[in-house]
């Protein structure tokens, strides 16, 4: 029987994680200053309506990772007004349809993280995660070294859902 080549798998190189853990102090405004951008590519905004965003995350431990933002700066759900929860639910799916387009995702993990204790690392700007999946994505690199892959660049994927996006459009207005 062949022996598990834990020596060669323990060490994967990911070098965009590092400027997240290295930022000291972290920008905890990421979120407001994406809001506020004119330069969306900089920001990885991806489209804009007139009360939410959809960006890319920037520290994704899945490939197109992207998060719904509300423009204003809230913590509670309850605060959010009906356009702006419609706008929310709005970008989800066309976050969807953008992932199965532009990376073949099979399914998605969709949710918020609200205050510390359920994992918001951004306790003030709430924002939904529209994770991909795909069958088999699920391997032994989480299970016995920790670690995730990332198989894609930020730039390579942004440049994908924009152009999936711009498609979209075209088809719609046919």
């Amino acid at each position: 029987m062949e022996q598990f080549p834990k020596k060669e798998i323990e060490t994967l190189w990911a070098p965009w994680r590092v400027e997240y853990f290295e930022k000291e102090p972290r920008d905890m405004e990421f979120l407001t200053a994406a809001a506020q951008a004119s330069d969306d590519a900089a920001h990885l905004v991806i489209a804009r309506r007139k009360t939410a965003f959809l960006m890319m995350n920037r520290y994704p431990y899945s490939v197109g990772h992207l998060m719904a933002v509300p423009y204003r700066k809230t913590a509670e759900l309850s605060s959010l007004g009906e356009n702006e929860i419609v706008e929310l639910w709005n970008l989800v799916t066309h976050a969807q349809a953008l992932l199965r387009m532009a990376t073949r995702a099979h399914g998605f993990n969709v949710g918020l993280n609200l205050g510390e204790c359920a994992g918001a690392g951004v306790t003030d700007h709430l924002h939904i995660h529209i994770v991909p999946r795909w069958k088999g994505d699920t391997n032994f690199m989480p299970v016995l070294g920790g670690t995730k892959t990332i198989s894609e660049g930020l730039s390579a994927l942004y440049d994908k859902l924009i152009e999936a996006q711009a498609k979209m459009e075209k088809e719609r207005a046919q």
